[in-house]
């Protein structure tokens, strides 16, 4: 049987320094990791509290101007940045859908009954043309979806996000609105 040879003391590879220090023991270990979980000082927790307070600006105002990485996962993606821009682009009934209502129901409480029966009709009505609205809105968000990123690659859902985006009042849509009315979207 062959034998290896052993290895010479002057081979380069092997490196002699070691860390220069001695392996410390688990005591010293222990004691080095042992300090409060939560800062018990004023400074400090003022410090962490003025860094959240911080960071959570930062995330709001990130996510009021639609920055990417600070959206919630419903509103990302190039197909819910297009549909955001398709809906802001035009003004839609659903808008004033919610100061119909309180008007209506104001005017409920004072009117006299015909009028009142009337104001509900006229209510009714319109909360009929924004569902008809809507639905137009998420069928033509659909087809032109289909049409710019393939009908093969649309994500589900796009119809109901433009939808339930255009039932918000225009000043409380969150990513706020990058589009003019008027405006192409990108």
């Amino acid at each position: 049987m062959a034998k290896t040879p052993a290895p010479s003391d002057n081979d380069a590879s092997t490196p002699t320094v070691g860390k220069g220090r001695p392996t410390p023991t688990r005591a010293e270990r222990e004691a080095a990791n042992r300090r409060p979980l939560v800062a018990n000082t004023k400074e400090a927790r003022r410090r962490a509290k003025a860094d959240l307070r911080a960071r959570q600006d930062r995330a709001r105002l990130g996510q009021a101007n639609g920055e990417e990485k600070f959206l919630q996962p419903r509103d990302r993606g190039p197909q819910r940045r297009w549909v955001r821009d398709f809906t802001d682009s035009r003004w839609h009934l659903g808008e004033l859908l919610m100061p119909a209502l309180i008007v209506i129901l104001v005017a409920t409480m004072f009117l006299p009954y015909a009028f009142q029966f009337y104001g509900m009709v006229g209510l009714w009505v319109f909360v009929l043309f924004t569902v008809g609205d809507m639905f137009i809105l998420s069928r033509s968000v659909k087809k032109r979806a289909g049409e710019k990123f393939g009908e093969d690659k649309r994500e589900k859902g796009l119809g109901w996000y433009a939808a339930m985006r255009s039932m918000q009042m225009r000043f409380m849509r969150l990513p706020k609105p990058q589009v003019r009315v008027g405006g192409a979207p990108k």
